[in-house]
């Protein structure tokens, strides 16, 4: 009994140190969308429950796996905590990538294994899934699995081509949300296109704010982000906010065209967030040293102090103000759901 509970423990403890390690704080970008998914399916006949739990846990394990391939291949490029370096040649990097790799705390065999184990458990809720909704599950599942490791993996590298800010939005958009969506209701609807692109992008906009605050030292060691790509601030700022005004415009479309009622045009509530991301980026590439304190508006903002001490609050609230605004968007359409269904 004894040797039981330790090995219980010891594979718990192996657990919680993957998953503390595949950068477990950025779930929200797939666990809102799934489960925004999971309320607009609610709506319709058939809807299954269960399999639309399942189908929101396999997403959760496949986001964790895809992040852990991500530093694999990246490992495997890099071969070195280049954010430490850039550091110390007075960059703004935050982090150290792949800490526990070069910490020594595991080995990079161990770090494949792991990605394999987390992308079976994905796949095997979606093997699942597919035997209670058929093949269509089973294609969206393999098809955002290769497009997952294809994101840092040989031999494509989306996001070493500037193209990996584009494969999230639609990873986490469109195809995250259909899949969660015919996982729980078993037929498509064209009302999850006119929410599932909005949610996409400003998933993507997560992605392309952080870059376009890591440009510098990105650029520097020869990380090829869409920021990287545009080369000029004048045009990030742009696509910034094309992002932005074509999250709302695609809503608003859906609204006007009768696919989404006209409650949805409730998620305008997140404007005054959108309008305060754009400024704090606008002031970043003029004047990257001003710091800002969080307005009410912005959402939470964890421990602030705390993210002051440390130096990080000209990252954390551009950051968290992007990830507070799909938050926001993915709140508000799942109450207004609830109500009106």
């Amino acid at each position: 009994m004894g040797l039981l509970l330790f090995n219980v423990k010891r594979v718990m403890g192996t657990v919680r140190f993957w998953i503390g390690n595949s950068r477990s704080k950025a779930l929200p970008q797939s666990v809102l969308p799934a489960i925004l998914a999971l309320c607009m399916a609610s709506q319709k006949e058939g809807f299954s429950v269960w399999l639309g739990l399942l189908g929101v846990f396999g997403v959760v394990v496949g986001h964790l796996g895809m992040n852990l391939f991500d530093d694999y291949f990246d490992y495997k490029v890099k071969k070195t905590d280049y954010r430490n370096q850039m550091q110390h040649k007075g960059m703004r990097a935050r982090i150290l990538k792949c800490a526990y790799l070069t910490s020594g705390a595991t080995t990079l065999q161990r770090l494949l294994v792991a990605c394999f184990v987390f992308g079976a458990v994905a796949l095997a809720a979606g093997f699942v899934i597919f035997l209670y909704r058929g093949y269509v599950v089973l294609l969206i599942a393999a098809l955002t699995a290769l497009l997952g490791v294809s994101y840092s993996g040989a031999p494509i590298r989306l996001s070493y081509h500037g193209l990996g800010e584009i494969l999230i939005g639609i990873m986490f958009g469109p195809m995250l949300m259909t899949g969660v969506y015919y996982a729980a209701c078993g037929v498509f609807d064209r009302s999850v296109l006119f929410v599932s692109v909005p949610v996409g992008l400003l998933v993507a906009n997560i992605v392309y704010t952080h870059a376009i605050m890591d440009y510098e030292p990105d650029k520097e060691v020869g990380k090829m982000t869409f920021a990287v790509l545009l080369k000029d601030k004048k045009r990030m700022l742009f696509c910034l906010l094309l992002l932005l005004v074509a999250a709302y415009g695609v809503t608003v479309s859906g609204v006007i065209w009768g696919y989404l009622s006209p409650y949805c045009l409730l998620s305008l509530l997140t404007l005054p967030m959108a309008i305060s991301l754009y400024r704090l980026m606008t002031e970043f590439v003029r004047n990257p040293e001003r710091r800002f304190s969080p307005r009410f508006w912005m959402g939470p903002m964890g421990n602030w102090p705390r993210t002051q001490s440390f130096g990080l609050d000209w990252f954390m609230i551009r950051w968290m103000l992007a990830r507070n605004l799909l938050s926001f968007f993915c709140i508000i359409m799942m109450v207004i759901l609830v109500v009106s269904g």
